[in-house]
């Protein structure tokens, strides 16, 4: 049994990139497919698929690089923790990489990136940043 399964997302992204691999396979769940899909959405990510089998699921995920080889993803970092969750206002919403990057924030109106919250007017878990 896994204990943090978002972390083990990044760092299967994370191992993914750094052995230069096309496609990255995931168990799969709601929240793990809504990071991709907000992944996908900010660029940083070519594109996920969700294949069903006999269990969960596997969510794949394609990384993307730009013309020269060199990856989107140059950093990813897991916040809030299950032995130490953080939690901001809509008002201490940190910006990363002084606004190079993006943090995905878990509110109340589903999995949203930093900037969205803050035009929503909400605050929630910082999930993780990625740059």
């Amino acid at each position: 049994m896994m204990t943090d399964p978002v972390a083990d997302m990044l760092t299967r992204i994370r191992n993914g990139i750094s052995a230069r691999h096309a496609k990255v396979d995931i168990p799969a769940s709601n929240l793990k497919t809504e990071l991709a899909r907000i992944l996908q959405d900010e660029g940083y990510i070519q594109n996920y698929k969700r294949i069903s089998d006999d269990k969960q699921g596997v969510l794949r995920v394609f990384l993307r690089r730009d013309a020269h080889g060199t990856d989107c993803i140059l950093g990813l970092q897991r916040v809030s923790r299950p032995g130490c969750r953080v939690y901001v206002s809509r008002d201490g919403i940190p910006r990363v990489q002084g606004g190079l990057g993006i943090n995905v924030i878990s509110t109340s109106s589903g999995l949203m990136t930093g900037r969205q919250a803050v035009r929503r007017g909400v605050g929630g878990e910082i999930l993780c940043n990625v740059w």
